[in-house]
């Protein structure tokens, strides 16, 4: 019996990737007032454009039916299955998953699945879903793959840096205060993913003190904690996360490998484009 990972498109692991290591996904989705897609069906450029002509959409919960028909497809085969989604806080998929769990168990009582809130979103969400994955390929058992999973997470950080406070404010992903203090004085929030919620990390003065800031937390993380694995997030400001990555090799060595990953429409309408951020996770606990 092999043990199969499911994942959902907030998890942003390059296509590569989940055909290596045999990562399942299913999809959240974005719906405007005339129109809904799942996110793996719209590229990034042609949903900012709709997102500028026609205000924020809202995002949703992929279907009771498709959930159940990914986790019939692993178990009918006597495979477990582990799934690892976003935060219970930010979607109702990881909720979804427990009832779907029970309607699967009462067609195959034998079945082993067990769900993790990954309790974040992106890479953060995505290291969670790819050491597990690694763990299964490596032939161990359901509950020890879990446990790698369960132990990235209180490993990782998610740092990123809104290019404007409006996308979060609209969807009340963080505080007025907050949002009003950023546009009046002009200071940058760095942002994070804590207790399964947006919060915020710190604010400075300007952009480029805001993504130093935040480098140098990843870099003070890593030295204290080991390093695991990087990846810059960006949206719609690719030449920005190539300056990152070069940044970040200065200041750890030219060798070190560095992942850019957009973000996709589910997070990015609450984010907006023009957002920058890092996701990395280290060989010990951070919490």
């Amino acid at each position: 019996m092999a043990v199969k990972i499911l994942t959902d498109s907030t998890s942003y692991i390059a296509n590569n990737i989940l055909e290596e290591l045999d990562i399942r996904r299913i999809s959240l989705s974005v719906k405007f007032e005339d129109e809904s897609f799942k996110e793996i069906d719209i590229d990034n450029e042609s949903f900012y454009d709709k997102m500028e002509k026609k205000g924020i959409p809202v995002s949703s919960q992929p279907s009771v039916g498709e959930m159940k028909e990914e986790m019939v497809k692993v178990v009918e085969k006597g495979d477990s299955l582990l799934c690892i989604f976003i935060s219970s806080e930010m979607s109702g998929t990881y909720s979804s998953a427990h009832m779907v769990r029970e309607m699967v168990l009462e067609e195959y009582p034998h079945a082993q699945i067990e769900i993790v809130d990954s309790r974040s979103n992106s890479m953060q969400l995505g290291y969670a879903a790819i050491v597990a994955a690694r763990a299964a390929k490596e032939g161990k058992s359901l509950q020890e793959v879990k446990a790698e999973a369960e132990a990235n997470i209180k490993r990782s950080r998610f740092l990123f840096i809104p290019d404007t406070l409006k996308y979060l404010k609209k969807g009340g992903r963080i505080g007025t205060a907050s949002a009003l203090l950023g546009s009046i004085l002009k200071i940058i929030p760095i942002l994070t993913v804590e207790d399964a919620k947006t919060a915020v990390f710190t604010k400075v003065r300007t952009k480029k003190n805001a993504v130093a800031a935040m480098v140098e937390k990843m870099v003070s993380d890593i030295s204290t904690y080991g390093i695991g694995e990087i990846t810059v997030h960006h949206i719609d400001c690719i030449s920005e996360a190539s300056a990152l990555v070069d940044m970040i090799k200065e200041r750890l060595g030219s060798k070190i490998d560095v992942q850019i990953c957009d973000i996709g429409p589910v997070i990015g309408l609450h984010v907006g484009p023009g957002a920058i951020g890092l996701v990395y996770y280290t060989e010990r606990d951070m919490r």
